[in-house]
Parts: C-alpha cells; sequence; structure tokens
C-alpha cells in the first residue's frame, strides 16, 4: 500500500511539472524568474494582513548567536523553548504556556507534522537554508491559506531563501563552514541557478558532527554530591539535503515544488540524577517530505494548491540491560492535499473556503502494537473585510477525525467547529498606532503516543480545548530620512482557558514520557515587545530589540487536589530577552541576553521540584571583505566573511529541564563564502 501512494504522489508532482513548466513556457519574457530586493517603507507601516506577526528576519536573523531555528525563536516574547542541552539535543518550541502540540510549524507555507508525538524538534532546521522566521498568535489572517493555517492556537513560519540574481548572473553559490565546542563540525553549501528565466532551482546541503561533551556542575538536591563532571553520549552526526525548485506563472501567480531528508545518528544523553551521569541510548532519524505549492490569481478569484507526501523513521536502542533493553523502530507516512479559494466580491470584502485532507499511520516491530491509522478532514471558511480603519476576520474551521487501529480500542471523536475572530482597529490616517483583539476557540486530538504508547493506563486521554482572548496596541513606523529607521512598540494582553490540558513529562526512559490531562488551566498574560534601528553616525546602525513576558499559568482542575491553583509544570512567570546588534561598515557586533524566570517541573509547586531562574549572555562578532575577480566580459564578485561567536559567556550552569543540564561557555567560529 506505502508503494503505492509513494508513485501515485511521484506522478502527481511529474504531471504538476509539466503543466506548470508549460503554463510558464507561454509567457517567458514577462513570467521569468525574478526576486525583487526588500523594499523601505516610508512613513506609516502599510500590511496586507489583520494582525501583522513577528518576524526575524535578514542581518538581524543571521546576527543572533544561533546554531538552529530552535535558538533563534527564543527572542521572540512569550515563546518557551525546551531544551534537553547540547547541539544534539530536542528542541520543541512552546508559545504562551499552551503546550508544544498546540503549535503549528510551517516550512514554505506547509505544515510540518509528527503523528507519532506530535513534536516538531526545531533543532534539525539550520539557519543557513532561512530567510525568515514569523509567529502568529491565534492564526495567519490572511483569506487564501490552507485549513490547516486556522487549526493551532499559534504558528511560526519559516521561510526559505528565495533565488535572487543580480543582471547578467544566473547562478549563486554560498558555502560555509562552522567549528567550535563539543567537537562542532559543520559544513553546509547552497547553490541557486537560473535556467533561463523558465525557473529557478535551489540545491543545499549540510554536515553537522558533534561529539556533544561539555562540562556541566552538579550538586544534588538531597544528598551531599557537588561536582563537575562531563555530559556524555550526547554526540550528533546529521545530514540535511534540500531541492527546491521556483517558477512563475502567466498572469499572477507562481509555484515551487520542495524536495526535503534529514538523517541522523544521536546519543540521548539522559537525564543526571541519583549519581547516574551517564546512558547508552542511541536514536536514528530519517525525515523525508516533498511538497508542491501552487499559486494562481486572476481578477477576483485566486487559488492555492498544496500537496505533500512525508516519510520519518525512527530507530530507539537502549543496550543497558541493568535497566531495560530496547530495541524497536518506527514509520510514519502522511499524505496530504489542500485546496484554497479566495473571491472578492468588493473591494472591501474577501471570502474564503478551505478544504483538507490528511492520511496518517504508524508501524513499529514492538509486541501487540496498535498499529494506528488517522483520517483527518479540515474544512475552513473566512471571511475578510478591511474598511479604512478597520480590518476584521472571522472564520470557522470543521475538524473530521477517524482513528482505526488493529490491536485495541479506537480513540473515537466527534465532528468539532472552532471559530475565530480577529480585528485591527487604525484611527489615525497618518500617526502610526494600531489596537487589536482576536477570540479563538481550538481543539487538539491526542497523538498516537498519547493514546496508544503511554507509560501508565492514560490510554484514553481526553482531546484539548483552548479558548484565547487577546487585546493590544502596536506603534510602527519606517522612516528613512531621519537618524531613526524603524520603531515598532507592542503590548500585548492574553488570557487563555485550556480543558483538558495534555502534559507530557519525563520519566526514566528519555525516549518515553507520561501523558495525564489537566482539566482546566487558566492562563494570563502579558507580551512587551520594541524592535529599534537607529543611525548613530554615519555608517555605524544599531538595532535593538527587546521583550519581555509575564505569565501566570495554573491548574484549576480540582479543588480537592493539593496542587489546586499551582503553577503548571515548566511554566516561567517571567521572561525577558535583549539583542543589541552594531553594523559599521563591514565589521559587526552582536550581544544578547536571556532570562528565563522560577518554575516548576512537577504540578506540586514544592522545593524539591522548584527550577531556579537564570541569565546568559552571548556575545558574536563579524567581518567580512569583497573582491572582484578578473573577467574578460564582466567581473565576479566574492564575498567571505569570518564570524566569531561565544555563548554563555559567565559560564552559567543551569537546566531548561530539570536533571538536563546546559552547556556553560562554549564558542563557534564560521568562515563563508559567497560568490
Amino acid at each position: 500500500m506505502q508503494k503505492i501512494w509513494n508513485k501515485i504522489f511521484f506522478l502527481l508532482i511529474c504531471i504538476s511539472v509539466l503543466l506548470i513548466n508549460n503554463i510558464s513556457a507561454q509567457n517567458i519574457e514577462n513570467d521569468s524568474v525574478k526576486y525583487l530586493d526588500e523594499v523601505q517603507i516610508i512613513g506609516k507601516k502599510i500590511t496586507s494582513e489583520i494582525i501583522p506577526p513577528r518576524r526575524l528576519s535578514g542581518e538581524v536573523l543571521q546576527s543572533l548567536s544561533s546554531q538552529s531555528v530552535a535558538d533563534a525563536v527564543r527572542f521572540f516574547s512569550g515563546v518557551q523553548v525546551k531544551d534537553y542541552g547540547g547541539i544534539g539535543g530536542l528542541k520543541t518550541i512552546n508559545i504562551r504556556s499552551m503546550g508544544t502540540n498546540q503549535m503549528g510549524v510551517f516550512y514554505d507555507g506547509i505544515q510540518l507534522g509528527n503523528a507519532q508525538n506530535g513534536q516538531v524538534d526545531l533543532g534539525r532546521f539550520s539557519l543557513d537554508n532561512i530567510e525568515s522566521i514569523s509567529i502568529y498568535n491565534g492564526q495567519k489572517s490572511s483569506a487564501l491559506q490552507s485549513a490547516k493555517d486556522y487549526g493551532a492556537a499559534g504558528t511560526i513560519y519559516l521561510q526559505t531563501l528565495k533565488p535572487k540574481f543580480s543582471e547578467n548572473k544566473n547562478f549563486n553559490i554560498i558555502a560555509r563552514l562552522k567549528s567550535g565546542s563539543s567537537g562542532l563540525i559543520n559544513p553546509s553549501f547552497l547553490w541557486q541557478q537560473n535556467f533561463k528565466n523558465l525557473f529557478a532551482v535551489s540545491l543545499g546541503a549540510e554536515f553537522l558532527h558533534a561529539n556533544g561533551k561539555y562540562k556541566f556542575h552538579y550538586k544534588s538536591f538531597n544528598t551531599t554530591a557537588d561536582t563537575i563532571a562531563v555530559r556524555k553520549n550526547g554526540d550528533i552526526n546529521a545530514f540535511r539535503s534540500e531541492i527546491a525548485l521556483f517558477g512563475n506563472i502567466k498572469n499572477g501567480g507562481d509555484w515551487k515544488i520542495h524536495f526535503y531528508n534529514y538523517n541522523s545518528q544521536r546519543g540521548l544523553p539522559g537525564y543526571i540524577a541519583r549519581n547516574l551521569f551517564e546512558h547508552l541510548d542511541r536514536q536514528w532519524d530519517n525525515n523525508f517530505f516533498t511538497q508542491i505549492s501552487i499559486k494562481k490569481s486572476f481578477q477576483k478569484y485566486s487559488l492555492l494548491f498544496n500537496a505533500k507526501y512525508a516519510n520519518d523513521y525512527t530507530h530507539y536502542e537502549n543496550p543497558d540491560f541493568r535497566t531495560q533493553f530496547v530495541d524497536v523502530n518506527y514509520r510514519q507516512n502522511e499524505i496530504y492535499f489542500s485546496f484554497a479559494n479566495s473571491y472578492k466580491p468588493l473591494k472591501i470584502w474577501e471570502i474564503a473556503l478551505s478544504t483538507d485532507y490528511q492520511f496518517n499511520n504508524l508501524f513499529s516491530n514492538r509486541d501487540d502494537f496498535s498499529f494506528p491509522v488517522r483520517n483527518t478532514f479540515l474544512t475552513a471558511f473566512s471571511s475578510n473585510i478591511k474598511l479604512k480603519f478597520v480590518k476584521i476576520q472571522t472564520s470557522i474551521l470543521g475538524t473530521f477525525i477517524k482513528d482505526k487501529v488493529k490491536i485495541g480500542v479506537a480513540q473515537s471523536q466527534k465532528p468539532q467547529f472552532t471559530p475565530a475572530i480577529i480585528t485591527t482597529f487604525s484611527p489615525f490616517k497618518l500617526f502610526p498606532l494600531d489596537f487589536r483583539a482576536f477570540y479563538k476557540r481550538i481543539f487538539r486530538m491526542p497523538t498516537f503516543n498519547d493514546l496508544y504508547y503511554t507509560i501508565t493506563t492514560n490510554s484514553y486521554l481526553k482531546p484539548e480545548f483552548v479558548q484565547q482572548y487577546g487585546l493590544g496596541t502596536e506603534y510602527s513606523m519606517r522612516q528613512s530620512a531621519t537618524n531613526v529607521k524603524k520603531l515598532n512598540f507592542s503590548t500585548d494582553f492574553y488570557y487563555n482557558f485550556v480543558e483538558n490540558k495534555i502534559v507530557a513529562t519525563p520519566t526514566v526512559n528519555p525516549f518515553r514520557w507520561q501523558m495525564m490531562n489537566l482539566g482546566k488551566v487558566k492562563i494570563i498574560g502579558v507580551d512587551l515587545s520594541a524592535d529599534i534601528e537607529l543611525v548613530l553616525i554615519k555608517d555605524l546602525i544599531i538595532n535593538i530589540l527587546a521583550n519581555y513576558s509575564y505569565q501566570n499559568a495554573r491548574d484549576f482542575s480540582n479543588k480537592k487536589d493539593i496542587f489546586y491553583g499551582h503553577l503548571i509544570p515548566y511554566s516561567p512567570q517571567n521572561c525577558i530577552n535583549l539583542a543589541i546588534n552594531f553594523d559599521y561598515k563591514k565589521f559587526s557586533f552582536n550581544y544578547s541576553f536571556l532570562y528565563t524566570g522560577e518554575r516548576f517541573s512537577s504540578s506540586e509547586n514544592y522545593v524539591e521540584n522548584y527550577l531556579y531562574p537564570f541569565q546568559t549572555h552571548d556575545i558574536s562578532t563579524g567581518y567580512f571583505f569583497i573582491f572582484k575577480s578578473k573577467n574578460k566580459i564582466h567581473a565576479e564578485t566574492h564575498k567571505v566573511s569570518v564570524n566569531l561567536k561565544v555563548n554563555n559567556i559567565f559560564n552559567k550552569q543551569y537546566d531548561i529541564v530539570l536533571n538536563y543540564p546546559m552547556p556553560g561557555t562554549n564558542f563557534k567560529v564560521a568562515v563563508g563564502w559567497e560568490f
């Protein structure tokens, strides 16, 4: 069956390529692959989105002391990243304490999925091929989007680099080599080619090796143990490869086909407790997907077609007979189709209808495995009204899920209809101050692991429902004639009510977690953000990113529980992040600061579950130079850059997840060549 689906999907992609190329070839001159540089907006910032996202892009994104996407998203307000330590450690994102599985992660507009555990490891996405990272609270508010875009409490969009070609040049080459602490060796290569203005191709590859060793300070809570140890079994070998094809369609439209593969072998360093400093667990992963996206616009009508096939393989092994010998593998398949339509009956009014279908299954060599299969149908209807001072989007999402299992009892779920309303009010014509508000109700089904592979008897978890209320204001201005290039200040107040919140807590087995429902969780918070760009003197530019988040997320499930009213696990009340970047001609310097407040590792907020607040300071500096090679026809420009990054310069010892110590001071050197 799997081979049949592979052939069908491959045939669909081939047919799509032939049709697209035929359409594109009809107007080569007008529809050649061209990409414009970023445009400077003067005065009030204009955006087509009802509530614009928070975004990191361009030089600001590259200047952060970040190894992966997971490191970069730490600089958004209201975001917590769970990091289990080291370069190869699992890294997942959580927004406003609603949980990792409530966060939708989109790669070039199509959601990344994991039906087995619902978690997307952001550590496997390098920044070398990322153009921008955008985060939405609630949902993305454009009209033409898939039903999946409405289906999460928050979304993060990863936009890969698009080919941009200068005049009289049909190719670009970017090569980088990084090395540093923990035995890091990380070369990457990107080649972009324009084929006679018909379409463009981007080919990227990256290799990552690290031994994962770093020193940490261990002090036991209830014993006299106090020592300096070395983190072991955190090594990783990973290879990422991507091929993307881009093209335009006559009279408005574009298409893209993407192939992605990530293969890794790593050790799972595990928890440090009770004088246990080393684990033998190993994990092998192979993640592959291919996706296609076609967008076409007419006068009043637009359509968007997305399709995807993904195949993920995981092999986990624990050879330690003293604990529990495990040798198990999993393979999951995903087939996804989406068709979205939008129509503008009036200049100020746009309506849209989207329909998605997704098929997931999971195989394993475990005894008595359930072999679950899930069919998901999503349909969304939305209406966007854009008046002079007011923008409003209303939407309703219908979710229809059917599970089947070979062994055991499948979870049954009634159809769910979840609404949302988003609005922005801009009362001043020239003064760039906006007020915004949104309400959204959303739900998520438990994952395959939640339902059919739990460490306790919680195999019948209830679906999780979230009601979100948000109210905020934003001042956003860009200038070009003054020393102030950009000013952006925003304040957001929110209240989230989560019913049957699904919480994962680590166990002695790092591969297998304990799942449980918390009946009622109330989350009150505020996010403060600032993004400032100034020209201090000629050629000296400073960019400041600053965020503060306050969150109060408490469990109000049962008054009889001893932890009634306590903070939920791993939910800090206070978080601060700051990044300051200086650019002077060819020299750059970056300083970043991260503070995470106190939190607890368990629903019971007792001293033995207390996690101390921590703060880290990172710095980086870089220099680039440009030279031109001799050529009889035209000079060829080469750019060579050198960067040095030092993270945690004060060697702070801390845990993000209890008993998973993070690295102390570590460094990275990167050399880049662009041609």
